[in-house]
């Protein structure tokens, strides 16, 4: 078990995320990495970047997002095995398909099931330990897709206005406990999850990111201390405007 002197472990739940894992890379350098995810013997090329950013060493381990029955006895794992965490990345989820799922329920459960309950399967066993230990820090990741919730993409933006509400409750809930939770809002990000939606003609919105973007972003909050940061900064003052649209206006915006 690592020492208690070390900077704890840094957990990546979601080891194939392209954001996740670049901002893992920010962060790796001296410290022991774990990355969570299905098929954890097939991470060769993520456990090469991270091993190349300085982690000493990676550790691979089966994460199914959706076995929630099994999520606290694996972070129980996780901390008796590499020591106490030190960050936990929390980025696994799935954009689904809107149109399908206005009219597949099943696909809109496994959407929320996913983006949502999930997530809170999650976090609640991850924060009980690092409440325990003290210290720590989870990053979690939301979306602008969930400050107000679009027509065009209502099922998976409101997984996401329900996350953001359930972390930023938690963050407030940690607060002076030494364990911090950094959310982050970033939009459009050009990426893996995004791309089937750009092959069927969608446009990346104005002030779209790429994933190193995003994870150089969210490092930067981290090492300040942040609580928040949403990517680019000026998402913020305009979807503050944006909550203050009429409604027959909103409902009529594009994608």
């Amino acid at each position: 078990m690592a020492s208690h002197r070390s900077p704890g472990s840094l957990v990546l739940f979601g080891g194939r995320s392209e954001i996740g894992v670049a901002t893992a890379e920010r962060l790796a350098a001296g410290r022991t990495v774990v990355l969570a995810a299905r098929r954890p013997d097939d991470l060769a090329d993520e456990t090469a970047r991270l091993l190349a950013a300085g982690a000493t060493e990676v550790h691979t381990v089966a994460f199914d997002a959706n076995d929630t029955d099994g999520h606290p006895a694996l972070i129980d794992s996780l901390v008796s095995r590499f020591g106490p965490i030190g960050i936990a990345i929390i980025a696994f989820g799935i954009l689904g398909d809107q149109e399908r799922a206005e009219n597949d329920v099943a696909h809109a459960l496994q959407i929320a099931h996913t983006d949502y309950y999930a997530h809170v399967s999650v976090l609640i066993p991850l924060a009980k330990a690092v409440r325990e230990q003290g210290s720590g820090t989870m990053i979690v990741f939301s979306s602008v897709a969930g400050i107000r919730v679009r027509r065009a993409n209502y099922v998976y933006g409101s997984t996401k206005a329900g996350l953001d509400g359930f972390a930023s409750g938690m963050a407030d809930s940690l607060h002076g406990t030494g364990v911090r939770l950094l959310l982050a809002r970033p939009g459009f990000v050009i990426g893996s999850m995004t791309r089937e939606l750009m092959e069927s003609g969608v446009k990346p919105a104005p002030m779209s990111k790429t994933p190193d973007q995003v994870a150089d972003a969210v490092a930067r909050a981290y090492r300040k201390g942040r609580g928040e940061v949403w990517i680019p900064w000026m998402l913020r003052p305009i979807f503050f405007g944006m909550r203050l649209l009429p409604r027959p206006i909103w409902r009529r915006l594009p994608r």
